[in-house]
């Protein structure tokens, strides 16, 4: 076995245990998702700060929950649509935290250029995942690009915790954004295709349950009519 491959094995089975010992607490994997979310704002503190080894450190710690809060989840049999939709949207949250306190330090040492390039990787950053909603939502999927959210929050930990911020901003600042270009010239590939979804609207079954009731109604009525005529005037 090899060095790399027994690292791997050990994390993997690290991270089992910290996952199996985490479900049979019984605690939320929202609340896991939550206290990622607090960690990562303390870390976007430490950036305003201008401490970026120790924000690095404390998003590294902050990835722990991320990579947890999906496994309790399937561990507990507590895998629901909102607890993803949770996740995503504290995700979303997260990185604009990030965003802000590196875009505060900059500002506040007077680096313009620098301030520059984090609000176009923050652009970048939002429009991935929203572009990726969009196109999901006319086509059947829509993966085309690299710089997903692993990739960008691997490279702000490399960044901070090698000293090297200023080239890592020039990626995020470039690379997201290809990826949205990337996005929008396959789902207008996808779309000349006709590789669509279709959305059906499905019709409130109280509302069906009342039309129903209603020609019931009238039909009874309609009936009563037929039998009963009214009396003629003599």
């Amino acid at each position: 076995m090899t060095i790399t491959r027994a690292i791997g094995e050990g994390a993997r089975w690290l991270l089992e245990k910290i996952v199996n010992g985490l479900a049979a607490t019984g605690v939320n994997p929202n609340f896991l998702t939550f206290v990622g979310f607090l960690i990562n704002l303390w870390a976007a503190v430490m950036f305003a700060s201008g401490l970026f080894f120790a924000a690095g450190l404390t998003m590294l710690f902050a990835g722990l929950f991320d990579m947890v809060d999906g496994r309790v989840a399937r561990a507990q049999g507590r895998v629901t649509t909102f607890g993803a939709f949770f996740d995503s949207t504290i995700d979303r949250y997260s990185d604009l935290a990030l965003f802000i306190g590196l875009l505060w330090h900059y500002a506040y040492i007077g680096r313009g250029r620098y301030a520059v390039l984090v609000g176009i990787a923050m652009a970048g950053s939002v429009m991935v995942s929203y572009s990726r909603a969009r196109a999901e939502s006319l086509i059947p999927s829509c993966k085309a690009g690299f710089f997903e959210r692993p990739e960008r929050i691997v490279l702000m930990i490399l960044g901070a915790l090698g000293d090297r911020m200023a080239p890592v901003l020039w990626l995020l600042a470039i690379g997201p954004n290809i990826t949205v270009i990337h996005r929008i010239i396959h789902t207008r590939r996808e779309l000349r295709a006709g590789n669509t979804v279709t959305l059906v609207p499905a019709k409130p079954q109280q509302e069906q349950a009342s039309a129903e009731e209603s020609e019931k109604e009238d039909e009874t009525v309609s009936k009563a009519v037929s039998h009963h005529p009214s009396p003629q005037r003599t």
